[in-house]
């Protein structure tokens, strides 16, 4: 099932894309995803970099984590930025907690997070597929979700099943929407493909796409 680019300023909807999966479009009015913009631009200018992983490749996107640091050379994460330069991992705001908090309940289910990992990507952005894993065994085990929020341009999202050679979705995130995944699809593999360059809402004066995904450790 592919589902095809929407204008932006629909009304919010919710789309069951599987069990424990929700796609909540619309859900950031302008104002808010601009200020959200704005914070994800001075906390990459301060800090943002492009990981390398292991094996020695570049990933294909700018990155940034709060609460906690995920070590793309160990998957683990850690209380400080050890495969970069080794400083300490700013906290999580209160407010993006308390806002990851409420879109996981919009999609009926209980979370807390601590972690933030903010990704910019550009033209070339991608994310190759995968799953999220690397969050403690009771929090996996518990099926307690990730929320993604998109912001910026419009990302083609692909979103399989338990094993990697399920069939996959195509599912075109624009600015605003959130997608959550828990409980049965905690473990699905995901990932992005293509950044859909100049899609982004003028009023963000933003080129790329900012993806922010709020994980409880």
């Amino acid at each position: 099932m592919t589902h095809l680019p929407f204008s932006c300023g629909t009304e919010r909807r919710v789309e069951r894309v599987a069990d424990g999966a929700l796609w909540l479009k619309s859900w950031l009015s302008l104002d808010e995803q601009s200020a959200l913009v704005d914070r994800c631009r001075i906390l990459m200018d301060e800090g943002g970099y492009v990981p390398t992983v292991r094996g020695g490749g570049k990933m294909h996107v700018r990155m940034r984590c709060l609460g906690r640091h995920w070590n793309p050379l160990t998957y683990r994460y850690e209380s400080t930025r050890a495969d970069h330069d080794g400083q300490p991992v700013p906290p999580m705001p209160d407010d993006w907690t308390a806002l990851a908090s409420r879109m996981a309940a919009d999609a009926g289910f209980s979370f807390r997070p601590d972690i933030c990992l903010i990704n910019h990507y550009d033209a070339d952005g991608r994310m190759g597929v995968h799953q999220d894993k690397d969050e403690s065994p009771a929090s996996i085990a518990g099926g307690i979700p990730v929320v993604s929020l998109s912001l910026g341009d419009t990302a083609r999202f692909l979103f399989g099943g338990l094993k990697r050679r399920d069939p996959v979705q195509s599912l075109f995130l624009e600015s605003g929407d959130a997608f959550v995944f828990g409980g049965a699809a905690r473990l699905r593999y995901h990932g992005v493909s293509r950044i859909l360059s100049g899609t982004a809402p003028a009023g963000l004066r933003l080129e790329g796409r900012f993806n922010l995904t709020f994980r409880q450790f």
